[in-house]
C-alpha cells in the first residue's frame, strides 16, 4: 500500500471514530482511532484517541496519548490543551497552568478559546480572579457564543458583587 493509500485509509478510520463518538459508542470510537493510528498514525488520531478515553475517564492513558501527539507535531494545540484539562480533571490544578499556556502559543491551534477558558479556571481556582476574568474575557473575543466561557465570566462576576 503506497504512503498517499495508508493516509486515505487511516483518515477514513479516524472519521469512523469520530462519528462513534460523536454518538457516545466510545468502545468503537477507540478501536476505530487505534485502526488509524496502526495504518498511519497522526498528532490528531492521537489527540482523539486521548479524547475518547478521558471520556471514560482514563486521563493517565489520554495525557500518555496527547504526549505522543505532541511528539509527532509540537505545533499542535490541542494535545497541550487537553493534558491541562486532564490535569484539572486529576485534581492536579498547579501542574495545568503550563499546559495551556504551551497550548496558545502553539502555531498550529484554532481553538485558543478553550485554553483561555482553562486558564480561568485555573485562575479561579487559586483566587486570581482578576486573571480569571481577563482568561475568560481573551476567550470570548476568540469565540463570543462560547457558552462555557460566558457562563464562568457571569458566574465569577455575579460572586464579585
Amino acid at each position: 500500500m503506497s504512503d498517499l493509500e495508508s493516509q486515505l485509509l487511516a483518515r477514513r478510520h479516524f472519521e469512523q471514530g469520530y462519528a462513534h463518538q460523536q454518538a457516545g459508542r466510545l468502545g468503537y470510537a477507540l478501536q476505530a482511532y487505534r485502526r488509524s493510528i496502526a495504518i498511519f498514525p497522526t498528532t490528531e488520531s492521537y489527540t482523539f484517541l486521548a479524547w475518547a478515553l478521558s471520556l471514560l475517564g482514563r486521563f493517565a492513558e489520554a495525557i500518555e496519548h496527547c504526549e505522543v501527539a505532541i511528539s509527532l507535531d509540537p505545533d499542535f494545540g490541542n494535545p497541550y490543551n487537553d493534558i491541562g484539562a486532564y490535569l484539572i480533571d486529576l485534581g492536579r490544578w498547579p501542574e495545568a497552568s503550563p499546559w495551556f499556556e504551551l497550548a496558545l502559543n502553539a502555531p498550529r491551534y484554532e481553538a485558543r478559546c478553550y485554553a483561555h477558558h482553562n486558564l480561568g479556571r485555573v485562575h479561579e481556582h487559586f483566587g486570581r480572579y482578576a486573571e480569571a476574568l481577563a482568561c475568560y474575557r481573551a476567550a470570548l473575543a476568540e469565540m463570543p457564543t462560547y457558552e462555557g466561557a460566558q457562563r464562568a465570566l457571569f458566574a465569577l462576576l455575579a460572586a464579585m458583587n
